[in-house]
């Protein structure tokens, strides 16, 4: 009786753990930065009343 699928299988579920572990808190920080980016840019410009819709 082998256990070497089992121990395989382990430690391939252990790795994919690991980077998803290692890479979801920068995707999470990347995703975070671009939106405060975003949003200042869109604090920062001055309506201008030339371009906005009228009826």
């Amino acid at each position: 009786m082998s256990y070497l699928p089992y121990v395989i299988g382990a430690y391939a579920v252990f790795v994919l753990v690991f980077l998803w572990d290692f890479l979801a808190p920068r995707l999470q920080v990347r995703r975070e930065l671009r939106a405060a980016r975003l949003r200042a840019r869109r604090e920062r410009k001055p309506a201008d009343p030339a371009v906005e819709l009228s009826r």
